[in-house]
């Protein structure tokens, strides 16, 4: 669906930033939208919409367990 968001788990990724998170929260809500850029009317649902799947994102991250062991 999203081929530019890359996979942000180890061992694919070492070091995940909030940058990171974002971005591709960012990719997924463009994609979903259909919007690159919202008009003004639509920016503040875009803007929270990405806020609240980098925060969904960064949580699946932080509980993920990878071969028995904690992701962080």
């Amino acid at each position: 669906m999203c081929r530019s968001i890359k996979t942000l788990r180890p061992p694919y990724a070492t070091e995940v930033t909030d940058a990171d998170v974002r971005a591709a929260a960012l990719q997924y809500v463009r994609k979903i939208s259909g919007f690159r850029a919202p008009a003004a009317h639509n920016q503040e649902a875009f803007d929270r919409a990405v806020a609240e799947i980098a925060h969904a994102t960064q949580h699946l991250l932080d509980h993920l367990e990878i071969r028995g062991q904690a992701a962080s």
